[in-house]
């Protein structure tokens, strides 16, 4: 093959960033847009940075001791890569190589002044933007300068950052290479940025020009405060004109520098409002030809705009797909069911095929579109009503979308019948059909309990003789009776009469003796409670492990060791046997669960038991024997003592039998069914755990068959293609690759709670002004106050928690509930009063606050911070 050191700007496209990078790949695709005026230049390619790198065989070992480091280790990181950038800069460029620049040169003008820019193979992607990642050089003049400056393009692959950005994006180092463009400057009056979407809120209806004089380095190093201007349907909505003191320009011989802006002209604006809605308009040339929102950097010259870089606005959290033009308003059900990171596609589709309400997808992220209920007076308040009480953020959002006149139709009230079912879709909060009245019974929910024991047993006998297409056919009616368990109305209505039990204990006591959440000390060691439970029957295995020094000691060693045979090994060592046959058993009752449960894909305790490790370790450490029966009893005799306090308190008050005897009923009801609130989760992850060995069964067949490198790889598919290819027998290997890259890119997004249509993500606020200055504001879920050591932790298996510790993590899920039993406190990010981590911090009686935007980034592992569960605030201390 003969290799292209040199080629034209005008003779790229976007399809070529493997030759010349994505800046250079992208500047092709612009010069081709009519009406878009690029200025003119030439693209040095990658052989040429492959043949520099041939010159220079040193480089292969330090790649290598690079690809080994740390990417939190900055002090190695930056010593290497300034060794393997000087060892770049330092290979003479070959006379062919050479000569083939100059001649790029001398055609366009060799004494022109150039901006030499690098054009990283991994660089301007839909997925990771690289911006900044490797340097640019103004106003370069001369061939000597420009290929010294080349040579400074090469090693910028090898700053510090590029090599940090890689190694967190999972880019190898060695499959990316380096193009430069070196492009005829333009010396402009201003320069800026236009952004096609609001790169704040999302909207993509919504273009922000920011704009500055001069050159537009000023505006992008942090050197000024530019000008911003807002446009929405072709017209300025709003702007912000700054002082703009300093400017960038270029000098007669090269190079740049700063120059102070004369005071008369710095509060004018950089552009005309007809100007700025100009380069909109090319705005919107550019975003219809590349198909998704840019960023796009241009120059303000004598006789119009230059565009010199477009590239992917890649923060855009996606928005999901309709079909249709209408306007749309959508609900996160991650927010509500725990679980705010991306899911794997089969994950997704399950989900869906299982859910009682439509769901779209967005992100790797689920959300329900709540715009009829919305824009019906008749369902409106029922919405806003059951969203408040969840999470009062969702609710604010939704109001802050109603506000909007002109974004949701007006729709006639819904017909009998009441919306379907809240966001979550499943042992979520329902909505309707479960208010009709149910028996205060213990003895109801143990049949429920029972009906759904048997349910699974029936799945898992049924399941064991089906295989191949047969297996599909029978999991879709298997999804039809899931749903049936959990649509069936006695379950329901026992949801239901726990939650509104809660709800009326918490308002009626605030109103009649003056006290908040009182409910939280009433449902202590409530009865009937699995995800509880699951707690605190750990603290009886480290009761079992306790005695045994060499069972403690081997647990220990593999704590951080993903050695998941280890249970196997426990039977050799004394006490051994005892304590993997306490492990088995819980394994056998819970095993089926893990953080993010939602996603079938997600690897359960019973596959990755490890995971258990460090909770039972922080158990045997923390904790006396018989500490899970002391727990329980101990905060039974609370509530019921509190139940005395608050009945006799009623009796004093006027008309106070009937209160207290109101009282007492609703006590009794919230007792016997708020523990049923975590059992309808348990059955659904109890049949996923039995949907999923069944599904990677038969992926094991397709690996077998040669299908397949993987069986994990069925993951990337969705339920129905998964079907597709057991019954041909082909897999499309680029599909299921497209996918793994898209789910990697879904980790840098943050869901929203509420999105639109318009692609905006809108954010709810507290309206409270009775917490103190500085106090992080969220949702009071479980009262009392504490006062601890805050332990940021982001994953379970990497908990090491001591007494008094207060738990602050992105969201709970019921897998997280063997903590609970160490902690003094709780604070999340994300979480509602009804959801699992509420239910089970009341359950254990710990003080915690959720809802808490930010928590795990504003509050540091190991300050000291005071919880305040009662009111919904947390304040870290000095």
């Amino acid at each position: 093959m003969i290799e292209q050191y040199v080629l034209d700007l005008q003779e790229l496209d976007e399809a070529q960033v493997a030759v010349v990078g994505g800046k250079g790949a992208q500047l092709g695709g612009l010069s081709r847009i009519e009406g878009i005026r690029v200025p003119g230049g030439f693209c040095v390619t990658t052989d040429a940075f492959r043949r520099i790198m041939a010159e220079a065989p040193s480089i292969d070992d330090r790649l290598d001791q690079l690809s080994r480091l740390n990417p939190d280790d900055r002090e190695a990181i930056r010593t290497l890569s300034a060794q393997i950038r000087r060892t770049i800069e330092g290979v003479a460029v070959p006379g062919d190589l050479a000569a083939a620049i100059t001649g790029a040169l001398a055609q366009l003008g060799e004494q022109a002044a150039y901006a030499v820019r690098s054009s990283a193979t991994a660089e301007d992607l839909p997925t990771a933007s690289f911006a900044g990642q490797q340097d640019t050089y103004l106003n370069v003049v001369g061939p000597t300068a420009i290929l010294q400056h080349v040579s400074r393009c090469w090693a910028s692959l090898f700053t510090e950052r590029a090599v940090t950005y890689r190694r967190r994006n999972g880019i190898d180092h060695r499959a990316v290479h380096m193009a430069v463009v070196v492009q005829q400057m333009v010396f402009p009056h201003a320069a800026g940025i236009l952004f096609t979407a609001d790169p704040v809120t999302g909207n993509r209806k919504v273009a922000t020009v920011d704009a500055g004089f001069g050159l537009g380095e000023a505006s992008v190093s942090g050197l000024v405060n530019p000008d911003v201007f807002k446009v929405r349907h072709g017209e300025v909505v709003a702007k912000s004109i700054a002082a703009k003191q300093r400017a960038v320009r270029a000098l007669p011989a090269g190079g740049t520098q700063e120059v102070v802006i004369d005071s008369q002209r710095q509060e004018q604006p950089a552009l005309t409002d007809a100007q700025v809605m100009q380069l909109v308009q090319l705005g919107q040339r550019i975003e219809a030809h590349f198909g998704r929102p840019q960023d796009i950097e241009w120059c303000l010259v004598d006789d119009g705009f230059r565009i010199v870089q477009s590239r992917p606005i890649t923060t855009l959290f996606p928005i999901p797909e309709t079909g249709d033009q209408e306007n749309h308003v959508y609900v996160s059900v991650g927010h509500q069911q725990m679980m705010t990171d991306p899911m794997k596609p089969l994950g997704l589709s399950i989900w869906q095929l299982t859910a009682m309400a439509p769901m779209h997808e967005a992100g790797g992220r689920l959300f329900v579109d709540v715009t009829r209920r919305l824009a019906s007076p008749a369902s409106r308040a029922g919405l806003l009503d059951v969203m408040g009480r969840g999470d009062p953020l969702v609710r604010n959002a939704l109001e802050t979308v109603l506000d909007r006149d002109d974004f949701l139709p007006s729709l006639p009230d819904a017909g009998p019948g009441g919306p379907p079912p809240g966001p979550g879709g499943q042992g979520g909060t329902p909505t309707s059909g479960a208010s009709a009245p149910i028996e205060t019974d213990p003895a109801l929910v143990a049949e429920l309990i029972e009906r759904s024991r048997a349910s699974i047993a029936a799945l898992e006998r049924d399941i064991r003789t089906k295989t191949g297409p047969a297996l599909f056919d029978f999991l879709l009616e298997a999804f039809e009776e899931h749903k049936r368990v959990l649509s069936d109305p006695p379950n329901l209505q026992a949801i239901t009469a726990g939650m509104e039990a809660t709800w009326w204990l918490n308002d009626k006591l605030q109103e009649w003796l003056g006290e908040k959440n009182a409910a939280d000390t009433l449902t202590l060691s409530a009865p009937d409670n699995v995800t509880s439970e699951m707690g605190l029957v750990l603290l009886d295995v480290a009761d079992v492990i306790r005695p045994h020094p060499e069972v403690v000691a081997f647990l220990q060693s593999v704590e951080y060791v993903e050695d998941e045979d280890f249970l196997d090994e426990l039977a050799k060592l004394a006490g051994g046997t005892e304590a993997r046959d306490a492990i088995e058993t819980y394994l056998d009752r819970y095993g089926m669960r893990c953080v993010g449960e939602i996603d079938i894909t997600r690897p359960r305790w019973r596959e990755r038991p490890t995971t258990l490790v460090p909770v039972i370790l922080d158990n045997v450490r923390n904790f006396e024997p018989g500490a899970a029966e002391r727990h329980f009893e101990q905060g039974r005799q609370k509530a019921q003592k509190k139940e005395q306090d608050v009945l006799s308190r009623l009796r004093a008050l006027p008309d106070g039998g009937r209160k207290a005897d109101e009282t007492k009923r609703m006590i009794d009801r919230v007792r016997t069914f708020i523990g049923y609130r975590e059992y309808p989760k348990y059955g659904i992850v109890s049949r996923y755990f039995v949907y999923k060995q069944a599904l990677l069964a038969e992926a094991e067949r397709l690996v077998q068959a040669g299908v397949l490198p993987a069986k994990e790889d069925i993951f990337y598919l969705t339920f129905q293609e998964l079907h597709d290819v057991v019954r041909s027998n082909q897999v499309d290997d680029q599909l299921i690759q497209q996918r793994k890259d898209a789910f990697r890119s879904y980790h840098a997004l943050t869901p929203p709670r509420v999105l639109t249509s318009d692609g905006e993500a809108v954010t709810g606020a507290y309206r409270r002004d009775d917490v103190p200055a500085g106090a992080l504001i969220g949702l009071p879920v479980s009262a009392g106050t504490i006062e601890g050591r805050a332990r940021v932790i982001l994953d379970m298996a990497e908990a090491d928690l001591e007494a008094g510790d207060i738990l602050v993590t992105t969201f709970t899920d019921p897998s997280w509930s063997p903590l609970f039993v160490g902690i003094a406190g709780l604070v999340t990010e994300v979480g509602g009063l009804m959801t699992h981590g509420a239910v089970i911090a009341r359950e254990y009686g710990l003080p915690a606050v959720v809802g808490v935007e930010q928590a795990t980034r504003l509050i540091r592992d190991g300050q000291r911070i005071r919880v305040h569960g009662t009111d919904g605030y947390v304040e870290i201390l000095p």
